[in-house]
């Protein structure tokens, strides 16, 4: 599943670690899911959708 975080936290100017920090989560875990190597649980995207205020059908999508 591809994403747009990386985008979305470099426009907000945010570093992994603040994006991470601001969620609960881990740096590595912003980084995988940035890599596409994770696709976060269904809290997790919803919170990420939150943070940046948008949806999560927004962030996360099969293809563009």
């Amino acid at each position: 599943m591809q994403n747009d975080v990386r985008e979305l936290r470099t426009a907000a100017g945010l570093s992994q670690q603040q994006l991470g920090e601001a969620l609960d989560v881990s740096r590595q875990t912003i980084n995988s899911i940035e890599k596409e190597r994770y696709t976060p649980s269904l809290p997790l995207a919803i919170a990420i959708a939150r943070f940046f205020r948008t949806t999560v059908e927004e962030i996360f999508h099969a293809d563009r």
